[in-house]
């Protein structure tokens, strides 16, 4: 039940608002954003766990997976985001500032802070938290435009 509730937390912080006002598609932008707010889920909450849990390296371990699963998502991202016309660092420091402060409030009202730790990891090495689960029609999207 912990392990769903989890899911599913995170992956509603994952519908970010949108940032981007001049591009071809702020919608899209802004579900692009949401990639990067997933890097700043894992990144906050790992770090957060590491530091309350005794400096377990499993935390650091999962983060750096996350990462190197996860980067060539992020830099598609980033390039049909500058094709649709782009958008500001405000806008990316924005989408990672309100998925920490998501995951965080989320830490915060859980009961069991371990028990939350231990279970986001093993979301994170399970891979239940990569982009190509939590946002695959985004990520489609975004392929399909990178290809064309």
């Amino acid at each position: 039940m912990r392990r769903l509730t989890i899911a599913g937390t995170v992956f509603s912080l994952l519908a970010l608002p949108v940032y981007a006002q001049d591009a071809a598609d702020p919608t899209l932008v802004g579900e692009l954003m949401a990639f990067h707010g997933s890097a700043a889920i894992v990144d906050v909450m790992t770090t957060h766990c590491y530091e309350t849990t005794g400096l377990d390296p499993a935390f650091q371990e999962a983060s750096k997976n996350w990462y190197l699963r996860n980067i060539s998502y992020l830099d598609l991202a980033d390039r049909v985001i500058a094709r649709l016309g782009g958008s500001s660092e405000e806008e990316l420091e924005a989408a990672e500032t309100y998925g920490g402060t998501q995951i965080m409030t989320a830490y915060n009202q859980s009961a069991d802070k371990n028990v939350f730790c231990r279970t986001f990891l093993e979301q994170v090495e399970a891979g239940s938290l990569d982009i190509d689960k939590q946002l695959p029609e985004v990520l489609k999207r975004a392929q399909e435009i990178s290809a064309s």
